[in-house]
């Protein structure tokens, strides 16, 4: 998600009287890509990070832990002797780059003062770290750049520092309007307003064309308008942080408020670009650490998952073939019934009449040419007698497939719903003592501390708990809550279960309403839109034996429309 040159533009303006004379107390260099300066500054202490890693360079001020290696890298440590104790003077981004300069006036090793400049490049695949001289020499840099790697620009100690080759294209901003209204002009017709703006314009990225496009409301010819709108803005320094949410999962952010999703993503806004750049990461961060301790779990869980769709599917077609085993008997009795007329030899058919029949119409009966008539007969009688059978059994073992896929089903919404080791250690757990994971031989049980389910108070003063996990929704609901209380869940879409503790009290609708939302928000429902939540007094909700883990079964319901709110969840959650 690389920064366009606009939002950098902010960001710097932002960081300069932010880092104002701030003093390196401290480097740190906790992965390959990124470096952490703690800094004594007029405001506290405080901790920028730089990262120079292709689709995640940024610099910013993060609250957020990191773990440091036993042994910093050789990097880190040219950082520590050329900028340890230094202190920052400038913060710029040259000419509308998607770079930023932090200038610094440090010591050299004879005590003499030594300017040094570290230059953040955030250009997509190009982005790099790079510790420069007060001459513009190159001193090292995170990523070289050799001449096999690029013929257009070397990034190598000794060499000196230039920007990166600026784009054919014009920067937006340095354009006049009424010469992008011309360039408007002429486009080739039938061209997209977005995919105009994109090939003409330097210094807007992907997601502010399709913007701008956007706001033409559906007429073209309103662009022009809508980009002499923009550009005052933008001149003008009208910035406000706002990250984009799908299924209260990082998808992007922008300086502006970004329309053109409509309602199927969720807006958040920030007080400044820091603070914004810093929950991105550390969110996407945590969300893709997730999905790779879970992926293993995830692929077996969705392997049962589809064997028993493909075994539900077998089942049902092996009991459609037991519809016709009337036919088997009838042909059984009119054989027996007809023996004596029975044709000599052993032929392929017979024809008798049928008296189950009105006006016992003739019907030819196939026949086994190895097998006598009475053969025949019992033949048929036997696949009656085992069609019988089978759709006795086959029922039976569908509700069986049917309930284990819906489980499995309701196990893989729970791993995308995992914000823990605990969490996943839960599932594993619960896997493994139903019988769908094997425990290695010889392992020792795994010893889990158990999360407390999640905990909110409504606008109305109510307590609510949200269960994170099938094993915790039981505990939930058929242990912890009290018989008075509300429970909430989706309508025939799995989630959590949700309890308003109200003990029998009458909440208020505003409460009714959000302990609702909770309960589309941790559910399958997620990803927006609304769905239909049941709630009912607990004392109605119970669990049929044998059911597996979170299947439980209610009535006196009352059914209310309700979508996902992250934003509400933040609001009622108890720190």
């Amino acid at each position: 998600m690389p920064l366009d040159s606009i939002t950098v533009s902010a960001l710097a303006a932002e960081l300069r009287s932010g880092l104002e004379n701030a003093r390196i107390d401290k480097i740190q260099q906790p992965a390959r890509d990124t470096v952490l300066l703690s800094l004594r500054t007029a405001g506290g202490n405080r901790r920028l990070l730089l990262c120079g890693g292709p689709g995640e360079a940024r610099l910013h001020f993060t609250s957020s832990r990191f773990e440091n290696p036993e042994q910093p890298p050789m990097f880190c440590m040219l950082l520590r002797k050329h900028l340890g104790g230094a202190r920052i003077v400038g913060v710029e981004q040259p000419e509308r780059e998607r770079a930023v300069v932090l200038s610094l006036l440090g010591r050299d090793e004879l005590g003499v003062e030594a300017p040094k400049k570290i230059v953040v490049e955030m250009v997509g695949r190009g982005a790099n770290l790079i510790l420069v001289d007060g001459e513009g020499i190159i001193i090292d840099c995170l990523r070289r750049v050799d001449f096999d790697m690029s013929a257009a620009r070397q990034v190598l100690p000794g060499l000196r520092y230039r920007l990166p080759p600026r784009p054919p294209k014009p920067d937006f901003l340095d354009v006049p309007p009424a010469e992008r209204r011309a360039l408007w002009e002429r486009r080739e017709k039938g061209t997209e307003a977005a995919k105009w703006l994109l090939d003409s314009f330097a210094g807007l990225s992907p997601l502010l064309c399709r913007e701008l496009a956007h706001r033409c409301g559906g007429a073209e010819d309103n662009l022009p308008a809508v980009m002499d709108a923009f550009a005052e803005s933008v001149l003008a320094g009208e910035f406000s942080p706002w990250m984009l949410l799908s299924g209260g999962q990082p998808k992007d952010f922008s300086f502006l408020p970004v329309s053109q999703y409509g309602a199927a993503v969720e807006r958040e806004r920030f007080p400044d670009f820091s603070s914004l750049l810093d929950a991105f990461y550390t969110r996407r961060g945590q969300a893709e650490e997730m999905r790779r301790k879970t992926s293993a779990l995830r692929r077996t869980v969705k392997n049962a998952r589809d064997r028993a769709l493909r075994k539900y599917a077998a089942q049902t077609e092996e009991l459609k073939q037991t519809a016709n085993r009337e036919q088997k008997r009838r042909w059984g009795d009119l054989i027996t019934a007809n023996l004596y007329r029975a044709p000599k030899g052993r032929p392929g058919s017979m024809t008798v009449e049928d008296f189950y029949e009105e006006g016992s119409p003739e019907v030819a009966i196939p026949l086994d040419r190895r097998k006598t008539p009475q053969q025949n007969a019992a033949a048929y009688y036997k696949e009656y007698t085992k069609a019988k059978t089978a759709e006795k059994y086959l029922n039976e073992l569908l509700v069986r497939t049917e309930r284990d896929a819906d489980y499995l089903q309701s196990v893989l919404d729970e791993i995308d719903r995992a914000g823990s080791e605990a969490d996943v250690a839960a599932i594993r757990r619960e896997l493994t003592e139903t019988g769908y994971l094997r425990q290695p031989r010889g392992a020792k049980k795994e010893r889990v501390r158990e999360s407390a389910p999640l905990r909110y108070y409504s606008t109305g003063g109510y307590e609510i708990w949200v269960g994170r996990g099938n094993v915790q929704n039981d505990q939930l609901t058929l242990k912890l809550a009290h018989k008075g209380d509300l429970w909430f869940h989706t309508q025939k879409i799995h989630g959590s279960h949700v309890i308003l503790r109200c003990a029998g009290a009458e909440p208020d609708a505003e409460s009714l309403r959000e302990a609702a939302a909770l309960a589309a928000t941790h559910s399958q429902a997620s990803a927006g839109g609304k769905v239909p939540v049941d709630y009912t007094r607990v004392r109605f909700v119970k669990k049929p034996a044998g059911a597996l883990p979170g299947m439980v079964i209610y009535t006196n319901q009352t059914t209310i429309s309700a979508s996902a709110d992250p934003e509400l969840e933040q609001r009622l959650k108890i720190r």
